[in-house]
């Protein structure tokens, strides 16, 4: 699907290229005099993600050192870098070469993160997808990248079941079980718990066990590593991007490598050997890019988490002692909500980071002063990026932060803010669309020139610029601060929830004429979604349609984008030109939700 020779679905030109032709027409620069520690350039290996760990923990000395935990089983480097050795000639021996995608449907596992780094090794693409998908958000996901195969957990087998005939691409399916990487012990208390609610695999052609798979590495006679460069695509994350309209992102090998330079130089605290708390989902650009990649590269050990839950946090806090933590404002609100973190000792934090979602004022406030109640000496240090640039690109100083802002741009990464629809800057202080270049700018969408188009755009200083559709602005200092998005989206747990695709969805149910789904503010989420129906002539309301429209609703959405409230009304707001006005189905909310705080 992708090669050297001949790439039909970008018609760009490497990001790294421009980024290098570029550097003589530098823009402004107002944050280097608060980088303090943090130097202003980076220099950036023409290597692959694997090469770069494997080099890392070479120059490091740390081959030696533990690349991973999971639920108390601990892999050192040196193990690790054979385990994708292994898994990199097992994906050769079923087929799967150069420029293949190979989607990977898991949680945080030993077995995902091992696949993705053996993916890069032969110069195979990850897709990396949210195993809480909807089906037809699956069915999308691999049709689209034209996935050749898939691996998946024992536990989301059955969605895979009902894509039966409905992906033509997909050779080889592989399924992992949680209990294949656990510690002895747990593997015999995971078998008489959680493991007997598991519904067995069937076998037939074309599914295979990943422990089964595995073997077919030992098997493969021949060459299967690849010289992969830095401008080689190397993964595909899908977003709503900057439009609303779902899009898969291609990052190359210098996007995630340059990420995870700047976000050590800029973290200013990395200390090969330390702990990062592997919490956000591998299949999230935060997650994936900082928590995994950028540890890795690093020298770090990662807790991997499969599955956050309020009830666990403390106990993993407690055990693992970790010296870093990433993860959305959720995750932190979580902290303050547990009653089991009663005597928890967080002086072994040397950085916690936000993102993913805006970190309100309020809870920043809370969160520090529960950092200092527990021990620890640090702030929360807010960030912001898109997956466009694989995850954040801004972060706050370690040493001193502005109120409501998320911080000044990564080494190398520049900020300009501009009058929205034009690449004209506006003055300091002024509300524009903000808009970044440097080395972590993704390849492009893919199969889709256009949207690439409208979203990098060369501007008169030569560079290539990411235009987010975020509107912020930036100050004398070069400090970020953002607004909204500009276009409407919802914000849920730190996910992308796109109004226009779930009533697309919604609207396709044969009793339902029109819908409008808007984001209710909550404490936890932040947002929540809350869908409002109009029936179809002469369809009643009842609890069984509404049942019937629910039950529809879960088999086509993710469940972190599924509405709470299905609110039945003969008709919906419009304004002047006959759209929809959502904002005021919005504003109708907050003032119920301000009412009840009232009462």
């Amino acid at each position: 699907m992708f090669s050297n020779k001949d790439d039909n679905n970008i018609k760009q030109e490497g990001v790294s290229e421009k980024f290098v032709a570029a550097e003589a027409a530098e823009p402004k620069t107002p944050w280097l005099s608060s980088y303090k520690n943090v130097p202003e350039h980076l220099e950036y290996p023409d290597i692959s993600m694997f090469e770069m760990i494997e080099r890392t923990s070479v120059q490091n000395c740390t081959l030696h050192y533990p690349a991973y935990d999971f639920m108390g089983k601990t892999v050192s480097y040196i193990d690790f870098i054979e385990d994708v050795n292994r898994c990199a000639r097992a994906f050769r021996a079923i087929g799967v070469k150069k420029g293949d995608v190979v989607t990977i449907c898991m949680p945080n596992t030993p077995q995902a993160v091992t696949a993705f780094y053996a993916l890069n090794i032969i110069g195979a693409v990850s897709n990396m997808v949210h195993p809480l998908s909807a089906v037809g958000e699956i069915e999308f996901y691999i049709n689209h990248s034209e996935s050749v195969a898939v691996l998946t957990m024992d536990l989301f087998y059955p969605k895979f079941q009902k894509l039966n005939g409905k992906i033509p691409t997909v050779k080889t399916m592989i399924y992992a079980s949680i209990k294949e990487a656990l510690p002895k012990i747990k593997k015999q208390v995971f078998n008489i718990t959680k493991g007997r609610k598991i519904a067995a695999v069937p076998k037939k052609a074309g599914v295979v066990r990943y422990c089964d798979f595995i073997k077919k590495g030992d098997t493969f006679q021949g060459e299967y590593r690849i010289n992969m460069k830095g401008d080689d695509v190397a993964t595909i994350l899908y977003s709503g991007g900057t439009t609303g309209k779902t899009k898969g992102i291609l990052l190359t090998n210098m996007n995630f490598n340059a990420l995870g330079m700047q976000t050590a130089a800029a973290g200013d605290c990395i200390t090969k050997g330390h702990t990062m708390l592997s919490i956000m989902p591998m299949f999230h650009g935060f997650g994936l890019g900082v928590t995994i990649h950028t540890a890795l590269i690093n020298s770090i050990k990662c807790v991997l988490v499969p599955q956050f839950s309020v009830d666990t946090y403390a106990a993993i806090l407690k055990k693992y002692r970790p010296n870093y933590i990433a993860g959305v404002p959720t995750l932190y609100e979580a902290l303050l909500r547990s009653k089991k973190m009663e005597g928890l000792d967080l002086s072994c934090l040397e950085g916690m980071f936000s993102g993913g979602d805006s970190l309100s004022i309020e809870l920043k406030k809370k969160v520090d002063a529960f950092l200092k109640e527990h021990g620890a000496t640090i702030q929360v240090r807010e960030g912001y990026g898109t997956t466009e640039c694989v995850t954040a690109s801004c972060l706050t100083p370690k040493s001193f932060f502005k109120e409501g802002s998320i911080g000044i741009p990564f080494p190398d990464t520049y900020y300009k803010i501009v009058e929205i629809g034009t690449d004209k800057e506006v003055p300091y202080g002024e509300d524009g669309e903000i808009c970044i270049s440097g080395p972590t700018v993704m390849k492009g969408y893919l199969k889709e020139p256009e949207e690439t188009a409208n979203t990098l755009k060369v501007h008169s200083d030569g560079r290539t610029w990411v235009h987010t559709g975020d509107l912020g602005m930036m100050d004398e200092e070069g400090f970020i601060y953002y607004r909204q998005r500009i276009k409407r989206m919802i914000i849920s747990s730190g996910y992308n929830v796109f109004p226009s695709q779930l009533e697309n969805i919604i609207d396709n149910h044969p009793m339902v004429l029109m819908s409008c789904c808007i984001g209710v503010p909550d404490e936890y989420r932040i947002q929540k979604v809350k869908a409002f129906v109009v029936l179809k002539p002469g369809v009643k309301e009842s609890i069984k349609i509404k049942n019937e429209i629910k039950k529809y609703c879960e088999n086509n959405i993710a469940k972190y984008a599924m509405p709470y409230e299905f609110e039945f009304r003969d008709s919906l707001p419009q304004t002047l030109v006959g759209k929809v006005a959502y904002r005021v189905l919005e504003e109708e909310e907050l003032a119920k939700i301000n009412g009840e705080k009232q009462q």
